[in-house]
């Protein structure tokens, strides 16, 4: 099973290399790596030259933005499963995609999800975010899974759509609202620990971050056709700090 990785990049050279290395790395040896830079003022682009040899496919220009740059990444890709390793993360361990491989193959399913650890740059775990509990419902409370731990068939991108570039930080939200829950995609949780995430994204700091992704998360659901109770978005923490005090 040929397994696309894709990387987007801007200005990540303090943690570039080590990306590029966990993807080299894998065990599983049907892979192929995309990377797409945003058209890097410093040296990302030199180690990416460093490496080209452990990359199938690269770009270096102005895009629109990380889900723009995806989408070139997607429109690239040629496997039969889709990953996203962002550029300051890693593969929790070389055999990932192996186990990625043969889940999908022994389940015929659309979709996987997992878990990820996230982690300082220290390398302390702050928190280990799994999708064990994870249903679809949840999206309409404004949860998703890791969207680093979900790896998708090539073929669902050809027939529902790419990231819609109508949303700053949670067109990741809205294309899984599209694919699980409007388009009911078969998937199943893998219990692979996919992904080492370096804390510290777009949406993931400060209330006014909050406050957009929340907007967003409603304007998926609409966009969507999906009901939802606006209330139960906005106060999504109170519900995630329930889940925390029961494990």
């Amino acid at each position: 099973m040929k397994i696309s990785i894709i990387t987007v990049c801007y200005n990540s050279e303090s943690t570039l290399e080590k990306t590029i290395l966990s993807v080299a790395n894998q065990t599983h040896k049907d892979v192929e790596y995309i990377i797409i830079d945003g058209n890097s003022k410093d040296g990302t682009v030199e180690i990416i030259k460093q490496y080209s040899n452990k990359i199938d496919h690269w770009i270096s220009e102005p895009d629109k933005g990380l889900y723009d740059a995806m989408n070139k990444g997607i429109a690239l890709a040629t496997g039969e499963i889709i990953g996203i390793l962002n550029s300051d993360d890693t593969f929790y361990s070389n055999n990932v995609l192996e186990q990625i491989a043969a889940f999908h193959t022994d389940n015929e399913i659309d979709a996987s999800i997992g878990t990820i650890i996230q982690h300082k740059e220290n390398g302390k775990i702050v928190r280990i975010y799994s999708s064990k509990n994870w249903r679809e419902d949840k999206l309409k409370i404004g949860f998703m899974p890791p969207h680093p731990s979900i790896f998708f068939k090539k073929e669902l991108f050809d027939k529902f759509g790419n990231y819609d570039l109508g949303f700053k930080i949670g067109a990741d939200y809205e294309l899984i609202t599209r694919f699980f829950l409007k388009n009911t995609i078969s998937w199943k949780y893998s219990d692979i620990t996919t992904t080492a995430m370096l804390v510290g994204g777009l949406s993931s700091s400060g209330t006014s971050s909050y406050n957009l992704i929340t907007k967003e998360i409603q304007k998926a659901l609409m966009m969507n056709n999906i009901q939802f109770v606006p209330t139960k978005i906005k106060f999504r923490f109170i519900w995630k700090l329930i889940g925390f005090l029961k494990k």
